[in-house]
């Protein structure tokens, strides 16, 4: 295995699993909710939406403990960034909302 320790390697990974991840989980929501397993009533607005992509941002805690266990602290550091970056865009995102 090629030695992968830069930190766009770790960018890349911490932008693209949560997307995917967001992706996966809003699916299943839609699946359940046409099942008639879930319901967004009586949650506050864009509730579902925000917890959910909370959700996907701690996805990047496997790959950070992943590369941890490797030493590859570039890749790991490409991973905390973009979690970082993600999370100030949610906050940006949702300010209003939230407070």
């Amino acid at each position: 295995m090629l030695n992968q320790n830069k930190i766009w390697t770790g960018l890349l990974v911490g932008l693209v699993l949560p997307i995917l991840g967001a992706i996966l989980i809003f699916n299943i929501f839609k699946l359940l909710a046409a099942l008639g397993g879930a319901s967004g009533e009586g949650f506050t607005p864009n509730f579902r939406e925000r917890t959910s992509l909370v959700i996907a941002f701690a996805l990047n805690l496997f790959p950070m403990n992943l590369f941890r266990k490797r030493r590859w602290d570039l890749a790991m550091r490409g991973v905390v960034i973009a979690t970082t970056l993600l999370a100030f865009a949610w906050v940006a995102y949702y300010y209003l909302n939230l407070f």
